[in-house]
């Protein structure tokens, strides 16, 4: 059974935490995806099985939180994950963002740099609002969004299309982290498939060159695609996560 926080925002946020030791285990999940998803429950099942503390939790908006999916933002969804961070854990954790939870992830690390023992990324999406869809958009697509806040964008992982507001462009727009300086003062594990039609590997690399930091490693998976989750892919963000918490 789901618990739920709220936020001081009075958002309600699903979440399940497991005790156990630490530095405990902190899964940021991806654009439109919840607590449910094959790699929050397969890091679930290994905590379970090594004693480690972990946490998943839902954005709001998503899963079991409250909220509509349209109204969030970045703003919002990464406030969502530092109360869950700041409310629910105690000392450095290591954060584990898959795609738009990277971007949260290294948001996350800025702001809160003494509470994170590690970062694990999964195909990490950083500022992707404005690189990713903006970017995308011929001009038709723009006059839309402007002129009546949202799009409808198709996607490969649901039968319904995404929305795409206004709101998440301009507050995205807010949150970038790739056009200012990012130290990331703790190991780093960026894992990254060279088959992944959602974020380009060249996003990786630039990322691995933006970053500042001591111990920073980025990881490409020949033939791997954005949903990371074959046997082998999993198993490589256990090792990571067991890497940067020593």
């Amino acid at each position: 059974m789901s618990q739920y926080l709220t936020t001081g925002d009075g958002r309600r946020i699903a979440y399940r935490h497991l005790a156990g030791t630490g530095p405990g285990v902190v899964f940021l999940g991806g654009f439109k995806s919840d607590m449910t998803g094959t790699k929050a429950m397969y890091l679930q099942d290994w905590a379970q099985r090594t004693g480690r503390g972990f946490l998943r939790f839902d954005y709001s908006g998503h899963g079991d939180s409250s909220g509509s999916f349209e109204d969030g933002s970045i703003g919002d969804w990464a406030a969502d994950a530092r109360a869950v961070l700041e409310s629910l854990t105690d000392g450095p954790q290591v954060l584990v963002g898959s795609s738009m939870g990277g971007w949260i992830g290294l948001l996350l690390a800025r702001a809160l740099p003494q509470r994170v023992a590690g970062l694990v990324t999964v195909a990490a999406a950083p500022d992707f609002t404005e690189h990713g869809y903006w970017a995308g958009f011929d001009q038709a697509q723009r006059d839309t969004l402007m002129r009546h806040g949202r799009l409808e964008v198709p996607s490969e992982y649901d039968d319904q299309p995404y929305v795409i507001t206004r709101r998440l462009i301009e507050d995205g727009r807010e949150r970038l982290v790739m056009n200012q300086p990012l130290r990331l003062p703790f190991p780093v594990r960026m894992l990254q498939g060279t088959a992944d039609a959602d974020v380009p590997m060249d996003w990786a690399l630039r990322l691995l060159d933006h970053a500042r930091g001591d111990d920073i490693r980025l990881t490409l998976v020949k033939g791997a695609d954005h949903r990371f989750s074959t046997p082998e892919c999993l198993s490589l963000i256990t090792r990571s996560i067991e890497d940067v918490a020593g």
